[in-house]
């Protein structure tokens, strides 16, 4: 259903440093890096789509920060989440909620959220039971 996301970002080096950092975590792979346009774009260790990117609007406005968007990512397990969460508060995030189970989601969501350098929320979480 879904081909990509991709989150506006301003200063390209900080923004790539905490993304790299919270998908080294989470265990996605690198597709490309172009320093020159600036984009990244992640994919999950096995390739293909969906394909999470980062850049600079194609509009050259400034990027900015939805109230009420959210883009949340898959982590393989539990340890994974507390790893992206500590991953992304170590490289400029901040914390939107800690590493815990949800349950008024279901009895297994397993999640944490932050705010990257540019204000963009994410979320990671876990489904699986421990």
């Amino acid at each position: 259903m879904i081909s990509h996301v991709f989150l506006g970002v301003g200063a390209f080096g900080p923004a790539y440093r905490f993304h790299a950092a919270v998908m080294a975590a989470l265990g996605h792979a690198q597709r490309f890096c172009d320093e020159g346009k600036p984009w990244a774009a992640w994919q999950a260790a096995g390739g293909g789509r969906p394909l999470f990117i980062i850049g600079h609007p194609f509009d050259g406005a400034p990027a900015s920060a939805g109230n009420g968007q959210m883009t949340a990512l898959l982590a393989p397990s539990r340890a994974a989440v507390d790893a992206a969460h500590a991953a992304a508060l170590a490289n400029g995030g901040r914390c939107e909620g800690a590493p815990g189970l949800r349950p008024q989601y279901h009895a297994h969501y397993y999640g944490a959220y932050f705010r990257d350098p540019d204000g963009n929320k994410l979320g990671v979480c876990c489904h699986d039971p421990l």
